[in-house]
């Protein structure tokens, strides 16, 4: 009801039309989806089906949160193309609120809506808002505001109203309200600077900062500054070398001066809708993208872009720009899918089966089999980096493609894997690519990796059922 007006009228009935014709829309798209780009990451020209929808893009939106919500294990492939759908779809919306905001004069200086946007951007799957962040930022003034009527109850930060910009300008009124903030916020509340985990983005995240109370120089500055103000107390960002702090102006208010692979990814998103033409920024990016070995094309319009920008930039280009057609050209060349069958006289010292959960021996994880290959197919480097001649099958052995409890993609050599048998669902955010089902016991290929492993899914019941009759026999 948030997207309607109490005072307006509205045909419900229309709305329900058009409600019902979106959320169909929605699930042909995703259906689509796995088998369009299972062999690839969503290339950046996958989401135009998107892109030209007609009709509320809250209706669509509103489908893909079902999708997401219905219950059980089932439909998990649909799950995770709705996730990758939705994401993209957020991410433009609050991109195109981040440019806006750019664009404010330079008086505006609402620093906290600014850093809501770079966490709603990050975590654009979570619900995020402006409105409760400032509400609980509120609730902070609050408590600031009863510890300053024990200090002074005629204090005037005491009569301000929410949402009013005033500034105290006696210096000693100013340090009462700096008092009462330091014992809320430090004593009270115990906010603390993460010294053992500074890396972490979840100190940079201003709705994890208020919950975890836990942040790093610039998202305490931030909140710091941003109770402040609203107290009458003018403070200012100052971007030290390797430091960030805060400046008590004390009187009239000076001239203030103007974020995994994913996180990254967006971290750039961010700083190239402030910085466009950076060049060093573009060829960053340029260079993630083809390592990751995603969106070639994207890759060529960003060099042809460097290269308009700054022609002295050649030798970086032109490297790149080879390499890159280089890839191009050898997706041309591939044709049909590699379809491996287990019967097969080359295969036949594979011993599991797609998806099954798995132990490795050594490092303890618990994780699914999506893949697999009957002897070490990585290059040299990577099998000297990895030790696998140390194993005692070396790298001639069948190595298995798996999905990690932690979120990692690992290759795990045969003789290091065990069945676990106690098998849980594994917690992993591409589950849904390969998978269609967790039955209890293992997971069910989605039709694209069943093209790919036509024999595995008969192999996986053969083999939990073995595995549960020896179970039986033990207990016995």
């Amino acid at each position: 009801m948030k997207h309607y007006s109490p005072t307006d009228y509205v045909n419900w009935l229309e709305e329900y039309k058009v409600r019902q014709k979106a959320g169909l829309e929605a699930r042909k798209i995703v259906a689509s989806f796995s088998k369009r780009f299972f062999s690839e990451h969503v290339p950046c020209n996958g989401f135009s089906d998107i892109e030209n929808l007609e009709g509320p893009e809250i209706f669509f939106e509103d489908e893909l949160v079902c999708i997401l919500n219905m219950e059980g294990r089932k439909a998990l492939t649909w799950k995770y193309y709705a996730k990758k759908i939705l994401y993209y779809l957020r991410q433009q919306k609050i991109l195109n609120n981040l440019k806006a905001f750019l664009q404010q004069p330079d008086d505006y200086e609402s620093y906290l809506e600014g850093a809501v946007y770079i966490d709603q951007y990050c975590n654009p799957l979570s619900d995020i808002s402006l409105k409760d962040i400032q509400a609980q930022i509120d609730s902070i003034v609050e408590l600031v505001c009863k510890t300053l009527r024990g200090i002074n109850s005629r204090h005037p930060s005491l009569a301000f109203k929410a949402g009013e910009s005033s500034m105290i300008m006696e210096i000693e009124l100013q340090s009462q309200v700096l008092d009462a903030m330091n014992y809320v916020l430090y004593d009270q509340l115990k906010f603390k600077g993460n010294r053992m985990d500074y890396y972490n983005a979840l100190n940079l995240y201003m709705h994890q900062v208020l919950i975890r109370r836990t942040g790093i120089p610039i998202s305490m500055s931030l909140l710091y500054l941003t109770v402040a103000r609203q107290l009458g107390v003018p403070l200012e960002p100052v971007n030290f070398p390797s430091h960030f702090l805060l400046r008590w102006c004390q009187g009239a208010e000076g001239e203030g001066i103007d974020q995994s692979y994913q996180l990254l990814r967006d971290s750039l998103d961010l700083y190239l809708a402030m910085y466009p033409d950076q060049v060093q920024l573009l060829l960053l990016q340029a260079r993630l993208y083809f390592h990751l070995g995603i969106w070639p094309e994207k890759v060529l319009d960003i060099l042809q872009h460097i290269q308009t920008l700054d022609p002295g930039q050649h030798g970086a280009v032109g490297y790149l720009v080879q390499h890159t057609l280089e890839h191009i050209e050898r997706k041309k060349e591939e044709v049909g899918v590699e379809v491996k069958l287990r019967s097969h006289e080359k295969h036949r010292d594979v011993c599991y089966s797609i998806g099954l959960i798995m132990k490795h021996k050594r490092y303890g994880y618990n994780c699914v089999i999506y893949g697999w290959d009957p002897t070490c197919m990585m290059g040299h480097e990577w099998i000297r980096n990895m030790n696998v001649h140390s194993l005692p099958h070396g790298h001639h052995q069948p190595f298995y493609n798996v999905l990690v409890e932690d979120g990692s993609c690992r290759y795990a050599a045969q003789e290091n894997l065990e069945y676990n048998v106690e098998p849980q669902e594994i917690s992993h955010p591409d589950v849904g690519r390969y998978f269609s089902e967790f039955t209890g016991t293992h997971y069910i290929p989605n039709a694209e990796l069943e093209i790919r492993y036509p024999e595995d899914l008969e192999s996986v019941y053969e083999t939990v059922q073995n595995i549960y009759s020896a179970k039986k026999e033990d207990a016995e």
